[in-house]
């Protein structure tokens, strides 16, 4: 629930000038919390909408960040849905307020949207609507965000990710400027784009390259260490030539690989997966041996040689 200090009325007025996001700043609770108080008070006042009126949101290419001393955690292929969150995602809010990176990037497909999917459906499967997928990945996400306090927080978007506003763009393209079209309309906090260059040496993008070689012919092909997700397989290969050593970095999955948004359409088939993520470290500016968090069993991650609850 909102906090005590903002009456009903007070609500409504926020939620009617500025929208459900901004609200949720100015009241200082999530805005799922804003949502939810909206539908109790749509019981008793005049229903509430948002402005309608939003500035159509171009997303930069690239991102760019300058790390000299410090960590960036990397995690790509959340896949959220509501309800337990995977192994993997508990030890990635442990480590981010743990560690207390620099920045923390979500390397793609944090969110799932199969209900609009390209895809047709498979059989009578019972899938999450978007806005119960929206939900959930804004309590996790507000999570990892306390757990990093002021360091950057950065979303290069995923194709899963990009379900939302090319379905939108698809289906109902007279609907653009209108608020909460656009995925940044739910999660104003996180910076988004396609690609995070750090230090110019560094690449961080959701997917390049396919198949069982994608990491090696990712740094060969691009001249820079490349980090993705994509293909959930989590490796690390390295690349020297005179220009030195460089790496192709897969940092797998978030989602546990047995998540319920994967067994329908690999038809519970064996898969080259992995569930974790990846830790970059700098030292004057220069990257060091990557890093991988990889989960060991329902209770434990490994890390650095050493198991770790979560």
């Amino acid at each position: 629930m909102a906090a005590p200090r903002c009456s009903d009325e007070d609500f409504v007025r926020l939620f009617t000038r500025h929208g459900a996001t901004d609200a949720s700043k100015i009241i200082g609770v999530t805005e799922r919390n804003i949502y939810a108080r909206r539908a109790r008070l749509n019981r008793f006042f005049k229903p509430m909408n948002a402005p309608t009126g939003a500035a159509p949101k171009d997303y930069p290419a690239r991102a760019t960040l300058d790390v000299k001393d410090g960590s960036v955690i990397v995690g790509s292929d959340f896949h959220i849905w509501p309800g337990a969150e995977s192994v993997a995602l508990r030890a990635f809010k442990k480590l981010c307020k743990e560690i207390k990176p620099s920045a923390v990037i979500l390397n793609g497909d944090v969110l799932d949207f199969p209900k609009i999917s390209r895809h047709p459906p498979i059989g009578w499967e019972s899938t999450p609507s978007p806005i119960e997928e929206i939900e959930a990945a804004q309590d996790h996400l507000n999570d990892i965000a306390k757990a990093v306090g002021r360091a950057r927080k950065i979303w290069t978007l995923g194709n899963h990710d990009a379900r939302f506003e090319t379905r939108l763009a698809t289906v109902a393209s007279e609907y653009k400027g209108i608020r909460g079209i656009h995925l940044s309309d739910h999660f104003s906090i996180w910076e988004k784009g396609w690609s995070v260059w750090i230090n110019n040496d560094v690449v961080c993008k959701h997917r390049w390259k396919g198949g069982v070689h994608a990491t090696h012919n990712n740094t060969v092909g691009s001249g820079k260490t490349m980090v993705t997700g994509h293909l959930h397989s989590q490796k690390v290969t390295p690349y020297t030539d005179y220009n030195g050593t460089r790496y192709g970095i897969d940092t797998g999955c978030v989602a546990d690989t047995d998540h319920k948004a994967f067994l329908d359409y690999t038809e519970d088939a064996p898969k080259n997966w992995v569930s974790g993520f990846a830790v970059l470290k700098f030292r004057d500016g220069k990257l060091m041996d990557p890093q991988l968090v990889k989960v060991w069993d329902a209770k434990h991650v490994q890390y650095l040689g050493e198991l770790i609850r979560v």
